[in-house]
């Protein structure tokens, strides 16, 4: 008879093992990923510094990465791609040589697919929300602000357009979350901590926040009130790093990924389930095949993704 010490280890190991066929995207391992429920790679296609990761209805696999965002079959047939301009300003001359001019690059760090077969885009650089249509055209384009100070990279991440058309923007280098309407205008601001990266609207109009390297969580009521939150040693074995992409459950659980870039890959599991109460209910980490997942998608979860039916 197995002692019961040994046991309870193996329930421990057992128990905290992914329990759920997920998507991902690895920023610094530059792919994007199907793993099974068991944690094992089915499916991956190499991108540079990949974002937003979606299963499409039609069970494509939709993705933004610092060039664009495109959208990839089962046999890794590219069926639809936008390519970011590579410069924020084409009129902006080149410094001179040996001098440093100001930032003039674009980068996607977030896509959402409409309901029309559109997909949003946000891009820093040219500080825009952009929707492309099937053929690659800009139909829509919603020109956004930031401080000078802010450069480029830090300028945004998550950004989600809802039923109503409204935009909910992650303002990273603001440390700020912004609702604007379907004509840019800004509805309400709200200060969070760090510099988030994404907010999630869910059904009782909460906004779930990640708030990046403030190793922090924030759920806001619609008064701007924090009506939960999660800290950065709230769970034991997952000190929170850079909080990044999330999903919330139909059973009130949710996903967060951990982000182990800033010195802390290796160290611990990449993506976790936890309960309302901050129980774990199973993590994952492989650092042979990863380093930093930042988005993921659960797979076997209902819903159509183009109607807001995944919370993520």
């Amino acid at each position: 008879m197995k002692p019961l010490f040994f046991l309870a280890a193996v329930f421990l190991a057992t128990s905290l093992q992914a329990q759920h066929p997920v998507l991902c995207s690895d920023y610094s391992g530059g792919h994007v990923t199907i793993l099974s429920a068991d944690g094992k790679i089915e499916w991956q296609v190499e991108a540079k510094n990949p974002q937003d990761c979606w299963r499409l209805p039609n069970g494509n696999i939709l993705f933004a990465y610092v060039g664009g965002a495109k959208e990839m079959t089962k046999a890794k047939e590219v069926v639809w791609e936008y390519k970011a301009p590579e410069k924020a300003d084409p009129n902006l001359p080149a410094p001179a040589p040996g001098q440093k001019g100001p930032e003039n690059k674009v980068e996607v760090h977030g896509c959402q697919p409409l309901p029309n077969g559109d997909v949003m885009l946000i891009e820093c650089g040219s500080s825009r929300i952009i929707e492309v249509d099937r053929a690659g055209k800009i139909v829509k384009e919603i020109k956004l602000v930031t401080k000078p100070e802010v450069k480029t990279h830090n300028q945004f991440r998550g950004t989600r357009k809802t039923a109503d058309g409204h935009y909910i923007v992650s303002f990273k280098g603001e440390g700020m979350i912004k609702e604007l309407d379907g004509n840019g205008k800004v509805l309400r601001e709200i200060s969070v901590p760090g510099d988030p990266h994404g907010a999630v609207l869910l059904p009782n109009k909460n906004l779930l926040v990640t708030c990046g390297d403030a190793h922090q969580v924030q759920e806001i009521d619609p008064s701007g009130k924090v009506v939960w939150e999660l800290n950065e040693n709230d769970l034991p074995g997952n000190t929170l790093r850079l909080m990044a992409g999330c999903q919330r459950l139909p059973n009130g659980n949710t996903i967060f990924c951990n982000y182990l870039g800033h010195g802390h890959i290796g160290e611990q599991p990449m993506f976790f389930e936890i309960t309302p109460d901050k129980k774990v209910v199973w993590e994952f980490k492989d650092h042979a095949n990863f380093k930093t997942i930042n988005q993921l998608m659960t797979l076997d979860i209902p819903g159509d993704v183009t109607k807001g039916e995944i919370l993520k």
